[in-house]
C-alpha cells in the first residue's frame, strides 16, 4: 500500500515469518540471514520499512536477524493516525510499563527467551540486541539473560514521564549492573541531543547506574533527517531515531557513521575467540 507521499509498506518477503513460543506465549517474529543471532527490536509505531532497512544492514554484515513483532502492522509506513493508535494501545497493554514508577515491561522476560532461543540456534558467542525508541531500554534489560552480550540502546523513550527514568525495576537494575561487573560487559547507546522524548538526564542515569560500561554518544540535531516519515514529524516532534527514521543515508553523515559503529560493535562482540562463528541460517528458530 503507498503512503500518502508516495512511499510505500514493506511487504517483508525476504524474511521468514516464524511463529516463535516462550513459556506459552506465541509471537511472529521475522528472521533472515546467518551467522550470530541478533534481536532487533521494533520502534515506535511498529516495523516500519526503516526498521527493516535497519534489519537488513544487520542481516547483510553477517548476522542472523530477528524481529520480533511487539505493537502495530508489521511493514507498515508510519502515519501519524496510525501510530497514535498503537500508542493508546501499547501505553495501556499488560505487556509494556510506559510510565515511572511501573518498573520493568514484562514482554522483557519474552525477549530474554527469544534471545535463549535464538543463540541456541545460531550459536556463537552469544546474542547482540537493539532497542529502538520504546523499546530502546528493553535491549539493556536483556542483558540479564546471559546470552545477551552486545546490547545496543538507541534513543530509550520509556518512562515517558520521566527524562531521567530507566524503565526497570530496582531488582533488575542491580541485576544488570551485577551483569556488567561480572562480565565485563559493555553497552554502547545513541541519542540526538534536543531530543525531547530521551534526554542528557536518562544518560546521565544510565551512567551513574552503569559506570564507564556505558558508551553513550550524542549526535548533534542538527544531522537528523529533515524528512522522516508523518509519525516522527508530526507526532515525536524532535530529533529521534538516529539509525532509522531520522537516518540519513550519504556517506560521511553522521547518522550513517552510528549505523556503522553498531556493526562494528556486534561483529566485535559476537565474534570473538571461542565462538564456533554461527552456524544458524536463514532464522531457522521455530
Amino acid at each position: 500500500m503507498s503512503a500518502p507521499d508516495g512511499r510505500l509498506d514493506d511487504v517483508i518477503t525476504d524474511f521468514s515469518r516464524r511463529l516463535v513460543e516462550v513459556d506459552g506465549v506465541v509471537k511472529t517474529v521475522y528472521a533472515a540471514g546467518s551467522g550470530p543471532a541478533v534481536v532487533l527490536l521494533p520502534e515506535m509505531p511498529g516495523i516500519s520499512p526503516d526498521v527493516l532497512r535497519l534489519a537488513r544492514w544487520v542481516r547483510d554484515a553477517g548476522f542472523t536477524v530477528y524481529v520480533p513483532s511487539l505493537f502495530g502492522v508489521d511493514g507498515a509506513y508510519p502515519t501519524v493516525e496510525g501510530g497514535a493508535e498503537v500508542i493508546r494501545r501499547a501505553c495501556v497493554s499488560a505487556e509494556f510499563r510506559a510510565f515511572a514508577g511501573a518498573g520493568t515491561s514484562p514482554v522483557v522476560a519474552w525477549l530474554r527467551g527469544l534471545a535463549r532461543q535464538a543463540h541456541a540456534e545460531c550459536g556463537g558467542s552469544g546474542v547482540g540486541a537493539i532497542g529502538l525508541c520504546f523499546t530502546g531500554n528493553f535491549a539493556l534489560t536483556m542483558a540479564i539473560e546471559p546470552a545477551v552480550i552486545a546490547p545496543v540502546v538507541n534513543h530509550p523513550s520509556l518512562p515517558l514521564d520521566d527524562p531521567a527514568g530507566l524503565e526497570m525495576s530496582d531488582e533488575d537494575a542491580r541485576a544488570v549492573r551485577d551483569r556488567v561487573a561480572r562480565d565485563g560487559l559493555k553497552i554502547l547507546a545513541y541519542r540526538f541531543d534536543g531530543d525531547r522524548w530521551c534526554t542528557g538526564q536518562r544518560f546521565a542515569a544510565y551512567r551513574a547506574l552503569l559506570g564507564d560500561a556505558f558508551d553513550g554518544r550524542v549526535l548533534p540535531g542538527s544531522s537528523a533527517n529533515t524528512n522522516p516519515p508523518p509519525f516522527f514529524r508530526d507526532m515525536v516532534g524532535s530529533p529521534h531515531s538516529v539509525v532509522t527514521a531520522h537516518l540519513v543515508d550519504e556517506d560521511g553523515h553522521p547518522t550513517l557513521k552510528a549505523r556503522d559503529e553498531i556493526l562494528a560493535f556486534l561483529t566485535d562482540r559476537l565474534s570473538r575467540s571461542g565462538s564456533d562463528g554461527g552456524t544458524c541460517a536463514n532464522g531457522t528458530i521455530r
